[in-house]
């Protein structure tokens, strides 16, 4: 079975597509088309979208999802002309917190994702240009980290750091594990100040070789052998320094720093 899918917004349609992701993904079987509308915030452009959600209803005879976070009722009313199954994101919300609150919605347009919030913008900025200047040991001043991951080439380190530093405003730097590193099974000197900042990633060897093929085919980097040592070697390090690890493989992102996060006791809000 496919479903197309269309996530339609005022704003950037960010928070219409993660929570429709969500939700979408407790569905086996059926695939999913999906399309992101952002920007609706007249009934000209309400009109156009619904227009093109009609064209999808009409090319496979398949009524379309319309997953919406539009504020405006008017605009509202117009793309629910277009025949789709329309969910409102913000509906199942909105009037419980009105009553328990005791005061209605501002019906405010992109302050999820807008910069309302000049410090934390500020923080998710510095953060991200931390993870930058400490991507792979380039800068070796750990001192203002709130974290440090290690690991071996090409498993995951600066993709996770710069996930934490652009949604958390986490200052995580990375370091690469060197053959010596690995041969001594000792944290690098450089490091050992701040141990209870480390924390490890790991990964299939499988999937590694994979990675690395891509970026240097043929390349003995790249051989199930060496990478199948590399992490025998970094287990062990980690398993003597009593180093926590979590495996990369089949885990997305969002799920890694979440857990990085909450091992190691950093209380930041997703921006």
């Amino acid at each position: 079975m496919t479903r197309s899918v269309f996530y339609v917004s005022d704003g950037t349609g960010i928070t219409a597509e993660t929570i429709g992701h969500s939700v979408l993904t407790q569905f086996d079987g059926v695939e999913f088309n999906t399309f992101r509308i952002p920007f609706v915030d007249t009934e000209e452009k309400a009109r156009a979208a619904a227009a093109r959600i009609r064209n999808a209803y009409t090319s496979n005879g398949i009524k379309p999802i319309l997953i919406n976070s539009v504020v405006d009722p008017a605009i509202g009313e117009v793309l629910a002309a277009s025949g789709a199954l329309m969910l409102d994101i913000f509906a199942p919300f909105i009037a419980p917190l009105e009553s328990e609150l005791g005061m209605k919605r501002s019906r405010s347009v992109g302050k999820a994702h807008g910069m309302t919030n000049f410090a934390e913008y500020e923080a998710r900025i510095n953060a991200t240009n931390y993870a930058l200047t400490h991507d792979d040991g380039l800068d070796v001043n750990y001192a203002d980290a709130d974290l440090i991951l290690v690991g071996v080439s090409r498993v995951g380190k600066t993709p996770t750091c710069l996930y934490m530093a652009l949604h958390y405003g986490v200052k995580a730097a990375n370091y690469p594990l060197t053959p010596d590193d690995l041969e001594r099974l000792e944290i690098p000197p450089r490091l050992k100040p701040y141990k209870q900042r480390l924390f490890g990633l790991d990964i299939d060897p499988i999937r590694l070789s994979q990675v690395r093929e891509a970026r240097k085919p043929g390349s003995k980097y790249a051989k199930i052998e060496q990478c199948r040592h590399e992490l025998a070697l970094a287990d062990k390090l980690f398993r003597r320094e009593n180093i926590p690890v979590q495996n990369t493989t089949h885990t997305s992102i969002e799920e890694i720093a979440s857990k990085i996060l909450a091992w190691l006791g950093i209380e930041k809000h997703l921006f």
